[in-house]
């Protein structure tokens, strides 16, 4: 049975959304080899498509470790809009109805984690469903005041229990949550 694991990137007041505007000047070395790490550790990525999209344009131009595992993994992508012809991304695969069923079945199979990457929408659906193994939330220091959340009103309770903690001199700290 393969977990399904959150690599989620979100500052001090929640925000999540697009962190590529407010993330970099705090990346180092040591995030990359943490963050490698993880991708290492799993053998699927899961994608809505806004992030899917994102990537798409971006990490199949890349010629480095990280992106070579990123272009090789197989990717499972969310979406009721694109369809199989719309996924150029090699090893790409399109999951759309019973979204929550066909992920317990991903998780079902055999392998290493399925890493879930950005996709607000997929991580609260797949969190209100109990379907998230392992939260690595990366928590930069710094207050946005607006923008979207990763968690939103409206979701289950659901109580979790801190495992792990990792910082980094540039005031970014990972906190590792399972369900409790």
């Amino acid at each position: 049975m393969r977990n399904l694991a959150v690599q989620m990137y979100m500052t001090v007041d929640g925000v999540m959304e697009a962190p590529e505007n407010w993330s970099f000047e705090y990346w180092t070395d040591a995030h990359e080899q943490y963050a490698f790490d993880r991708l290492r550790a799993a053998d699927a990525l899961l994608l809505g498509r806004a992030t899917y999209t994102q990537f798409a344009g971006a990490w199949p131009s890349r010629s480095d470790p990280f992106a070579d595992r990123m272009n090789a993994i197989t990717k499972h992508v969310v979406s009721s809009t694109l369809n199989d012809k719309d996924l150029s991304w090699n090893n790409s695969q399109l999951i759309n109805g019973d979204v929550a069923g066909e992920v317990a079945r991903l998780k079902q199979q055999p392998g290493q984690d399925i890493l879930l990457y950005g996709s607000g929408r997929l991580f609260n659906l797949l969190f209100d469903q109990g379907l998230i193994d392992d939260f690595r939330l990366w928590v930069f220091p710094l207050v946005l005041g607006r923008g979207d959340r990763l968690f939103t009103e409206g979701n289950a309770l659901n109580k979790l229990r801190l495992v792990d903690t990792t910082s980094f001199d540039t005031g970014v700290a990972i906190l590792t949550y399972q369900p409790a």
